[in-house]
């Protein structure tokens, strides 16, 4: 009796042990590093595109943009190679799980430094002038054509500088010209997935707008990782 009694708790027991290993196995080593390696590379590009465009995050927390939108109309276009570096950082991490973010970053952002000023000076410069133009015509009879198209354009303008940011960690050796030129026609061609970055840049700007330190500190990356990999689809080489 005592026999089978000792059998039956020996069995009981490596039920227990087993089921314990099974529970562990459920959260192995590589799921553990695969979190915490996004957790960090997230924070990390967060932290990182706040000090490439760090003169722009001080002026937008410290001051009135009503009143210093010249100043943040001059250092807007950090914005350029700051982001071109962040979709180097999303591309080394989606490709081989790279988390050598610091590493990453400064490189794309010393070797995209030139491209990306442009970019972002030209699609700071038609914000600029469409907004002035807006204000031009508001309340005017021309507005009501007017303001539709300039917005438009504006809009448009600055969606076709993401994606040629996004374009240029995967275009290298191609000329200023030949981005911006894939980033109009494949934007254009691909206005639903346009669209949906565009909204995911708006949910950015808004949370940024109402909540500075969340934006910046928490969804700037996770968002911007989501534009970046709509992005990549929009610079997909027709079949």
């Amino acid at each position: 009796m005592s026999s089978a009694t000792g059998t039956t708790a020996g069995s009981a027991g490596a039920g227990v042990r087993g089921a314990g290993g099974a529970r562990r196995r459920l959260v192995s080593q590589e799921t553990y590093e695969l979190v915490f390696g996004t957790v960090y590379t997230g924070l990390m590009t967060n932290l990182l595109l706040a000090v490439a465009c760090l003169p722009l995050v001080l002026l937008l927390a410290a001051s009135d943009l009503a009143e210093t939108w010249p100043l943040a109309a001059l250092v807007a276009p950090l914005l350029g190679p700051a982001l071109a570096a962040a979709f180097a950082v999303f591309g080394a991490f989606s490709t081989n799980g790279s988390t050598a973010v610091v590493r990453t970053f400064a490189g794309a952002w010393r070797r995209h430094l030139r491209r990306g000023l442009a970019i972002g000076a030209l699609a700071t410069g038609a914000v600029v002038v469409a907004a002035v133009d807006v204000v031009f015509f508001w309340g005017r009879t021309a507005g009501a054509v007017a303001i539709p198209v300039l917005v438009t354009l504006a809009v448009g303008a600055v969606l076709t500088a993401v994606i040629a940011l996004a374009a240029v960690p995967e275009m290298p050796r191609a000329r200023l010209r030949e981005v911006l030129l894939a980033a109009v026609v494949l934007g254009a061609r691909r206005w639903y997935l346009s669209a949906g970055a565009l909204l995911v840049l708006g949910l950015l700007a808004s949370v940024v707008a109402a909540r500075p330190t969340v934006g910046l500190g928490f969804a700037a990356a996770p968002l911007l990782y989501a534009v970046w990999g709509v992005c990549r689809f929009v610079l997909r080489s027709p079949r």
